[in-house]
């Protein structure tokens, strides 16, 4: 005979096996998105395959890994200090000399709304700032520019039309465009 603690117990065991299914079930969605979840975390330490000439980079893919450069290219071969940010991100000021690189790593946001903007000042420069990261000019596979992983810069190419040029991963004309010094919102 079963005493009155055992009952209890007893009882509740047979209801959980009663509600097994449900139980799988849960199982085997928390194991569906606990492997959504680390297929996206990049673990190895391995270094990555560049894309292609016309490969467009991962822009359809939300957390799609990036890689801004920025090259030190100013006329007068100064030091070229650098201040980016996001909403997210402080990266902090970063003194790049004349003809060197410096970069950094991140992952779209899930909303795709990542930016990155700089501010970039140098001894007979002035004070110029570009958003050197833009999701819907460097991650769109169907932007007016090709979507690029390794977003490689040139800075201070000129003052005027193209003072930021981005290099194209097949080779080709580079992208280039003028300081966006104007502040957006």
């Amino acid at each position: 005979m079963l005493n009155s603690i055992q009952q209890p117990i007893l009882i509740y065991i047979a209801m959980a096996f009663s509600n097994m299914p449900h139980c799988i079930l849960m199982f085997m969605v928390s194991f569906f998105i606990l492997t959504l979840f680390v297929a996206a975390l990049d673990v190895s330490d391995s270094p990555a395959e560049a894309p292609g000439p016309g490969s467009g980079g991962d822009g359809f893919w939300p957390l799609a890994k990036k890689h801004v450069v920025i090259h030190n290219v100013v006329s007068n071969k100064q030091t070229l200090n650098v201040h980016c940010n996001s909403s997210d991100d402080d990266l902090g000021l970063i003194h790049i000399r004349w003809n060197r690189y410096w970069g950094f790593r991140f992952r779209v946001n899930i909303w795709e709304t990542t930016r990155f903007r700089c501010h970039f000042t140098w001894s007979g420069g002035g004070s110029h700032y570009f958003e050197i990261f833009n999701v819907w000019r460097d991650d769109n596979d169907f932007g007016k520019f090709p979507a690029c992983s390794d977003c490689i810069w040139d800075v201070g190419r000129d003052e005027k039309d193209q003072a930021m040029c981005r290099l194209s991963e097949d080779s080709s004309d580079p992208y280039c465009f003028p300081w966006d010094d104007v502040l957006k919102v």
